[in-house]
């Protein structure tokens, strides 16, 4: 007996000492192959296509040195952890390429060769409170090409495939295309007066999107009074065209008919157009929207600067004060209202769009609309300045219109002129000869005026501007003295996605939109737009009767004022029906606010279900996996 237990203990350490060695053996088999299994449903973990493609296309060896340390001790746990993945994503990368990716590992300590190394390629130390500096970036070379990432902040993780990506991208392709941006907006910035600066105020920085698009093209600024673009511009930007000339819109024509890319982002409310210096920053934007008007009509759309779209399921939510508001005319726009089967859009999830107007219309022959944005059938066309004023303001009369709404949207085809007879005349008048001379030129040249367009282009229209401003697409921090750039949304992506395609190359689009990738809850949205629509019914019935009930009461108060005040004493019939009303105001007050607590709660309820059910969902689901496992083996060794 005890012989048969010493045999089972010892056949019992072998097993226990094999299976040790054995999971030894597995795991230092995986470590060599450096694979990754990436189970989430979007693979943010696994390298983009666009990624590979750039890999794919490398003619020569790219050199990429990654430098990490802190002073003469080693990285802060946090730092060391996002190191870790760092080189684990590089060396994915190296792998990939196939040897055209040769990766070197620095830590660089203080007085050294590796020091001065990361300073001769751009990498400088950021100084920590401790005073060791930090040094977490890397250096990307190609021949006589070079380009650095000085930080890599964890802050911008996400963004980290596309930034490597970008570097490489950078120094293969050295040469940039030439982006044209013609804007009425203070989109590269305004130097500050020596009076302002003496007040203590800083002149004021290129928008993000300027910055983030000069570090992939040529950019050149365009005044809003051109004539003519310069050839070697291959895409032009337009936001927020105010008051554009009929010169300057002649010379958009022209480009467009010439082969050249066109990307306008027009505003019927630019809450971020404050040209007046007279105006109140507290007062709605008066100064009116911007169309290219013109164009519009000779492409078969329209533009309405004087109304924007308002949806429900859209509405951004938000606490002020201490309490929830909502802002119905401000697009938190999910997946439900973007174009998933478009290059451009197919990996932006999330944008923020405030007071957006709608195309309208049928493209004109030859043309092909393609919608890349749009609202939900939750949706109405509301007064610009109304909106303004809050989402009170619109909601008491909301009616949804049942259908969507294009807010982005390409064309693309054969584009006819919208000046058949020419260049426009300037609106100044011309009296003196020089000037007759200079029409009769005009009028030459007239005759040299394109048409039509030779071949296919395309033309993106998007419906706001506001979203390009950095307070709507971006937020800035600083770290160690670094300006770190981290996206809200997807609005930042959209544009630079727009620009990319246009120029011709895609292949950082999937990579750059994967930044800002989340999971919003659609269904969610559409259930409390839902339930906030059949209550939006009842509250609009109600206070119409309560106005109608205030109406009576006035009215009956007023004519006892007229008759002498506290002397006229009201008919039996008259006090009857005032004491109708006085009633019926108090029932209806009652059932209104009855009706707002009953939609509050309903929205409570619908918050408490999905995080009990998504906090007890999973153990649950274990449990009874757990039980059906148990009940299979008992009947498994029963028949046994």
């Amino acid at each position: 007996m005890k012989k048969k237990q010493l045999e089972t203990l010892l056949y019992s350490v072998a097993g226990v000492g094999a299976m040790f060695l054995l999971i030894i053996a597995v795991n230092f088999i995986a470590s060599a192959f450096k694979t990754r299994v990436d189970l989430t449903q979007e693979k943010a973990y696994t390298l983009s296509d666009g990624t590979k493609a750039i890999l794919k296309g490398l003619e020569g060896p790219v050199e990429i040195r990654f430098y990490y340390s802190q002073g003469e001790r080693e990285l802060e746990p946090s730092l060391k952890i996002y190191a870790q993945r760092v080189e684990d994503l590089l060396n994915e990368y190296k792998q990939l390429a196939k040897g055209n990716i040769e990766l070197k590992k620095f830590k660089p300590k203080p007085d050294s060769d590796a020091e001065d190394a990361a300073q001769l390629d751009g990498i400088e130390g950021q100084m920590t409170r401790t005073g060791d500096p930090v040094y977490l970036g890397l250096a990307v070379s190609y021949l006589d090409q070079k380009t650095a990432i000085p930080f890599l902040s964890p802050m911008r993780e996400q963004s980290l495939e596309y930034d490597v990506s970008r570097a490489i991208s950078k120094v293969v392709s050295p040469d940039k295309p030439v982006v044209g941006i013609m804007t009425a907006l203070p989109m590269f910035g305004m130097p500050m007066n020596p009076m302002m600066m003496r007040m203590g105020q800083q002149p004021q920085e290129p928008w993000v999107v300027v910055s983030e698009l000069q570090r992939d093209f040529t950019v050149k600024q365009i005044q809003m009074d051109v004539d003519k673009f310069d050839d070697d511009v291959k895409v032009l930007v337009v936001a927020h065209p105010k008051n554009i000339s009929d010169k300057a819109q002649y010379a958009i024509d022209q480009f467009v008919l010439r082969g050249g890319k066109l990307v306008a982002f027009l505003d019927p409310v630019a809450i971020i157009d404050r040209s007046d210096p007279q105006q109140n920053p507290m007062m709605p934007n008066m100064g009116g929207g911007s169309s290219l008007d013109k164009l519009l009509k000779a492409w078969g759309l329209t533009f309405d600067t004087t109304k924007v779209i308002a949806d429900r399921t859209f509405t951004t939510r938000y606490v002020q004060n201490g309490r929830p508001q909502e802002a119905i005319a401000v697009l938190s726009m999910n997946p439900a209202g973007i174009n998933k089967d478009d290059v451009v859009t197919s990996q932006i999830d999330n944008l923020l769009i405030p007071f957006a107007g709608v195309f309208a219309g049928t493209p004109a022959e030859g043309l092909k609309k393609s919608v890349l944005l749009y609202s939900s059938p939750q949706s109405q066309m509301v007064e610009g300045f109304m909106a303004q004023m809050g989402s009170d303001a619109i909601t008491k009369d909301f009616k949804p219109s049942g259908t969507t709404n294009a807010i982005a949207i390409r064309l693309a085809g054969k584009f006819k002129t919208a000046f058949p007879e020419g260049k426009p005349a300037d609106a100044k008048a011309e009296d003196d000869k020089d000037e007759k001379k200079d029409e009769k030129k005009d009028e030459k040249k007239t005759n040299d005026s394109l048409k039509e367009s030779k071949g296919e282009n395309v033309v993106v229209l998007v419906g706001d501007a506001d979203m390009l401003h950095d307070q709507f697409s971006v937020q800035i921090q600083n770290v160690f003295g670094q300006k770190i750039i981290i996206p809200r949304n997807g609005n930042l992506n959209l544009a630079q996605n727009v620009v990319e395609q246009m120029t011709g190359d895609s292949n950082l689009i999937g990579v750059r939109s994967r930044a800002t990738l989340n999971r919003p809850f659609t269904v969610v949205q559409e259930m409390k737009a839902n339930a906030e629509a059949a209550y939006q019914n009842k509250i609009k019935e109600l206070n119409e009767s309560l106005r109608e009930a205030q109406t009576k009461l006035n009215e009956l108060q007023a004519a006892r004022k007229e008759k002498g005040q506290q002397r006229f004493i009201l008919s039996p019939e008259q006090q009857a029906e005032l004491e109708k009303f006085r009633k019926k105001e108090t029932e209806v007050k009652r059932e209104l606010r009855t009706v707002e607590k009953r939609l509050a709660r309903d929205r409570e309820d619908l918050e408490n279900t999905l995080k009990w059910a998504n906090i007890a969902g999973m153990p649950l689901l274990v449990a009874a996996f757990g039980i059906v496992l148990a009940v299979v083996k008992n009947k498994r060794a029963a028949a046994k």
